[in-house]
C-alpha cells in the first residue's frame, strides 16, 4: 500500500530536519560504554550454562509460557523465583511483568483511583508517565528532586489519598533523590511511596539489591519496581509489595492480566541472575570501583564541570545541541568507544548530553583512554 496519512509523514519529516529521528543501531565491535548490562551478565556463559541445567534439572523443556498467567502460563518456576526476589530483597510479596514498562504501566494505570493524586518527579521516566495517562487519577508533577516543591503540592491537597512516584536512579543524568528525606515527607502526610530502581538493581547495596534497601528504607516504600533488563542482563520486571498488593495487581493489572506469560526460559535466567548476586560480589565491587574511578578522572581532566553529578552507573555530559553531541558521539565511535548521543527531544532541548555508562568489566586504561579523548575534542 503506497498511500501514507500525512500528519505522520510530517511528524518524521520534522525529526529529520531537526536531526533528531531515531533509528535501529546495529552490534559492533567497540568497547562498551553504552549498554545498561553493569555487571555483564547479558552477556555471561556462566549464567547462559546455569539457566539452561536448571530448565533441564527441573524438567522443564518448553519453549513458551502457552497463555496468560492467569490460565496457563504460570508454570511453577514463576512461584519459585518470585519466593526468591522477595527473600532476596525483603519484600512481602514479589510479582513479575514481562518488562519494567509493563509494571508501571500496570502499576499507575490500576492502583491510583479516581480523587486520589499522583505526585511525580518530572523527570520520571515515559513508562511512569504513560501509565499516569492511564490511570483515572489526578497528577501533578514537581521539580526534579526538589521535595520543598513536593511538599507545597502535598499540602494544597490535604484531603486526597497521595501517591508520590520517583526513582532511586534517574536514566538520563544518573543521579539520586535524597531518600531519607523523601521517605521522612512521604510518612509525615501518610502518602504511598513508589521507587522505581530500574537502574539501582545490582548496583548498589553489597549484594545489589537497590538504593531503598541498601538504606534500610523498605518497609517505608508502598511498591518498589525492580527492572531486571539492566543489572541482571534479562528480561522482565517485578513489583515489590505487600501480599495484598500483590492480589490486587493479579486483579486489575491489565498489562499484567492480558498479556502472555514470560517463557520458563526467560524465567530461569532471571532467577540464575538473582543468585548470581549472591555468588558474585566481584562483579559489583567491581562496578562501584569503576565509578570512584571515573569520577577521579574527571575531576583530574577538568571534565567535571560537563557531567551531571552521579554515583551511579551513569555519568552524562551535556552537549548542547543535537548536531554538536551527534558529532562528537561519532568521533568517540571512531575510535573504538561505543557512546551514544541522547538527542532532544528524549530530553530537552539545550540538555542533549553524553551518556557514558559504566560496567564491571571496564578496564582503569579504557576509562583513561576514553576520558582523554572526550577532553581533546570538547576542548
Amino acid at each position: 500500500m503506497k498511500r501514507f496519512p500525512k500528519s505522520i509523514s510530517d511528524r518524521l519529516t520534522q525529526r529529520i530536519e531537526s536531526n533528531s529521528l531515531r533509528k535501529l543501531g546495529i552490534p559492533n565491535n567497540l568497547i562498551d560504554f553504552s549498554s545498561n548490562d553493569y555487571l555483564g551478565l547479558a552477556n555471561s556463559e556462566i549464567v547462559f550454562n546455569q539457566t539452561h541445567e536448571y530448565l533441564i534439572q527441573s524438567n522443564l523443556k518448553k519453549n513458551g509460557a502457552t497463555g496468560s498467567r492467569l490460565l496457563s502460563g504460570n508454570h511453577k518456576l514463576y512461584l519459585e523465583t518470585e519466593d526468591f526476589i522477595a527473600q532476596f530483597n525483603q519484600s512481602e510479596a514479589a510479582l513479575i511483568f514481562n518488562s519494567g514498562y509493563d509494571a508501571n504501566v500496570g502499576f499507575f494505570s490500576a492502583v491510583p483511583q479516581r480523587n486520589d493524586i499522583i505526585l511525580y518527579d518530572e523527570l520520571c521516566h515515559a513508562s511512569i508517565r504513560d501509565g499516569i495517562l492511564m490511570s483515572n487519577a489526578k497528577a501533578y508533577k514537581f521539580n526534579h528532586n526538589d521535595f520543598e516543591d513536593l511538599e507545597k503540592i502535598i499540602v494544597r491537597n490535604p484531603n486526597a489519598t497521595l501517591y508520590i512516584v520517583t526513582e532511586s536512579v534517574f536514566s538520563m543524568d544518573g543521579d539520586c533523590p535524597n531518600m531519607e528525606e523523601l521517605v521522612a515527607l512521604s510518612d509525615k502526610y501518610n502518602c504511598f511511596l513508589v521507587i522505581d530502581e530500574a537502574h539501582a538493581l545490582g548496583v548498589f547495596g553489597e549484594n545489589g539489591e537497590g538504593l531503598v534497601q541498601m538504606l534500610g528504607l523498605e518497609n517505608h516504600i508502598f511498591a518498589r519496581i525492580m527492572t531486571f533488563g539492566k543489572g541482571l542482563g534479562c528480561h522482565g520486571a517485578a513489583i515489590l509489595a505487600s501480599e495484598e498488593l500483590k492480589s490486587y495487581l493479579v486483579n486489575f493489572a491489565r498489562s499484567f492480566i492480558y498479556t502472555t506469560g514470560l517463557s520458563p526460559h526467560a524465567v530461569a535466567g532471571i532467577l540464575v541472575a538473582y543468585r548470581s548476586l549472591e555468588s558474585d560480589k566481584k562483579s559489583i565491587l567491581d562496578l562501584k570501583q569503576n565509578i570512584i574511578y571515573f569520577n577521579q578522572q574527571l575531576v583530574l581532566m577538568g571534565l567535571k564541570q560537563l557531567f551531571v553529578r552521579s554515583k551511579s552507573a551513569i555519568q552524562s555530559a551535556i552537549i548542547p545541541g543535537n548536531e554538536n553531541v551527534k558529532r562528537i558521539a561519532g568521533e568517540l565511535q571512531k575510535n573504538g568507544f561505543d557512546v551514544k548521543a541522547i538527542l532532544s527531544p528524549t530530553v530537552p532541548a539545550g540538555q542533549e548530553r553524553l551518556r557514558f555508562c559504566l560496567h564491571s568489566f571496564n578496564s582503569k586504561e579504557e576509562i583513561n583512554q576514553l576520558l582523554e579523548l572526550l577532553a581533546k575534542i570538547v576542548f
